[in-house]
């Protein structure tokens, strides 16, 4: 195992959110409903392409308008005096359109009305139904939303002459043929083109159209799309409103729940595990009520730690005490040598205990700001058991240490070099003090697949089997016996646990695999990868 896989995912820049703009306020539930109505309202985009393809057929209209009365032109010219008004007719009818013809004077010389039925009827909107209304107003606001472009009303002029029509006034004086687009009365198109003809004199030709028939054709589209849009949108937004009560509503019960923790009211405060959940909810939901259960272990540990310390302090601050009040009432030197030695003692006894307490306080807060590098446990142990001996009292009888030291690189972690080393010194200090003077505790560290084992084993009496486990709880209090009191503060295991499990590692307790009386100790640690796995 590498530093960086012991380490938190990602850096604090990697993990920063990009910070919300314009929706900075805006609930989870508008934001949802904000991105799925911004496609429909894309998808009502169609409404633009309607008004280009309205333009487009009213463009080709013209086109066929002017090409019609290009070919009715050379018809004209060709045919007899007496079959003119008859092609007319036929035209008109054909085309269902109007024709008018104006001298250069502007003086009307012919209407197709006149002679024949009405090809198409100007229908005042005071006397149609209400739908048609409604279309009218609908193509309005339509047109006003795509920014279509303002047409000129139609108004049949008051006396028919040339000049009355703009069309045929400019065609009177260039000579060229020219086109407008008008709206009807009922908001339909009315087309005119204009074409000079040369009959029995120069004359100006007027067609004009009324093609409700692209009206109808661009309103059947337009409410075509405006179904399929309502439609849509519908669904957009009772899907939204699903998805957002999927969403919020657990993050909401979350949230809560995270507050009634902040608040500390409740001591047992049920976050919701959503155990039905298998998204990213459901993932948050339960990372939720696993950090708050971890967060109310943590705290309870640190009140039964204060509880603890307060009691281990309790005892040596009461022997000093007592010991500084006796000295008043002795009256002998042996007696107050005896008291001094008595308050020396527990004064050590707490300088011990205020150690241990602040490196058990601190150790875990340290380990995990820590930079791991890579870590020989063989060579580390090796250094460790020279300084121990270079410290050793002369003639104090004590427990021998053997070493099986592995062959260099074989054994490599990554980790805190010292707080491992601390860590193991506290298992060879703990197998020390059980072990007889003249005993042997035996150290030895292997690599077993991707983990390297460091065993410790002493001959002491051994541990109980229910008492495996208890043995590495703060100020646990069962000492062998002959020991001084106080000598030990009874963090030594809790530290080295707390160390070894920071290591992403494992310490156990448990009887030697030789059958000897006594203890081992085994410590299990994540290998280094690429190191050299033989042993």
């Amino acid at each position: 195992m590498t530093a960086d896989a012991l380490k938190p995912e990602g850096s604090a820049a990697e993990q920063e959110e990009a910070p919300l703009v314009w929706s900075a306020r805006w609930s989870l539930t508008t934001r949802i409903l904000a991105v799925n109505i911004l496609a429909i309202i894309l998808l009502g985009g169609g409404f633009f392409y309607l008004d280009t393809y309205r333009s487009r057929l009213v463009d080709t209209r013209i086109d066929v308008m002017e090409h019609q009365m290009a070919r009715l032109d050379e018809a004209l010219e060709s045919a007899r005096a007496d079959r003119r008004q008859h092609l007319i007719d036929d035209f008109t009818r054909a085309t269902e359109s109007r024709l008018r013809f104006y001298a250069a004077d502007g003086r009307l010389l012919a209407d197709s009305f006149k002679t024949g039925p009405a090809t198409y009827t100007l229908r005042d909107p005071d006397l149609q139904p209400w739908k048609r209304d409604a279309a009218r107003a609908m193509d309005r606001g339509i047109d006003w939303i795509v920014g279509a472009p303002s047409y000129p009303d139609f108004r049949e002029p008051d006396v028919d002459r040339g000049q009355s029509w703009p069309e045929v006034a400019e065609t009177m004086k260039s000579g060229e043929g020219t086109t407008r687009f008008r709206y009807a009365p009922e908001r339909t198109p009315l087309l005119s083109a204009t074409r000079v003809v040369d009959l029995d004199a120069p004359e100006v030709m007027l067609m004009t159209l009324n093609a409700r028939d692209i009206t109808k054709t661009v309103r059947a589209e337009r409410f075509r799309l405006a179904v399929v849009v309502s439609m849509v949108l519908l669904a957009s937004v009772l899907l939204s409103l699903f998805l957002a009560r999927t969403i919020v509503r657990p993050l909401r019960r979350l949230a809560r729940a995270a507050v009634r923790v902040r608040l500390g009211r409740a001591r047992e405060v049920v976050v919701p595990r959503l155990p039905s959940r298998r998204d990213e909810i459901g993932t948050l939901a339960r990372a939720l009520s696993d950090m708050t259960q971890a967060l109310r272990e943590r705290i309870d540990a640190g009140e039964h730690f204060a509880a603890d310390v307060t009691h281990e302090l309790k005892n040596p601050i009461a022997s000093v005490r007592s010991a500084i009040e006796g000295l008043g009432r002795v009256t002998t030197e042996e007696q107050r040598a005896q008291l001094l030695t008595i308050a020396d003692e527990d004064v050590r006894r707490l300088d011990r205990l205020v150690s241990d307490i602040s490196e058990a306080s601190r150790v875990d807060a340290q380990l995990s700001r820590t930079h791991f590098e890579p870590v020989d446990v063989g060579m580390m142990i090796e250094s460790m058991l020279a300084g121990r001996a270079a410290r050793a009292e002369q003639g104090q009888p004590s427990p021998r240490l053997a070493f099986a030291r592995p062959r260099k690189d074989t054994t490599m972690v990554m980790g805190d070099g010292h707080r491992l080393e601390r860590a193991i010194d506290n298992i060879i200090d703990n197998a020390i003090s059980f072990s007889p003077a003249g005993g042997l505790v035996c150290i030895s560290a292997t690599r077993l697949g991707d983990e390297v084992h460091i065993r410790i084993d002493d001959d002491g009496p051994g541990i109980d089997p229910e008492q495996r486990e208890a043995i590495f709880r703060r100020f646990h209090s069962e000492r062998p016996s002959g020991e001084a009191f106080g000598r030990h503060s009874g963090l030594g295991l809790a530290i080295a646990r707390t160390i070894i499990e920071g290591h992403a590692g494992t310490i156990s307790a448990r009887d030697r695999d030789d059958g000897r009386p006594g203890a081992s100790f085994l410590i299990t640690l994540p290998a280094r990868e690429g190191s050299d796995e033989t042993a």
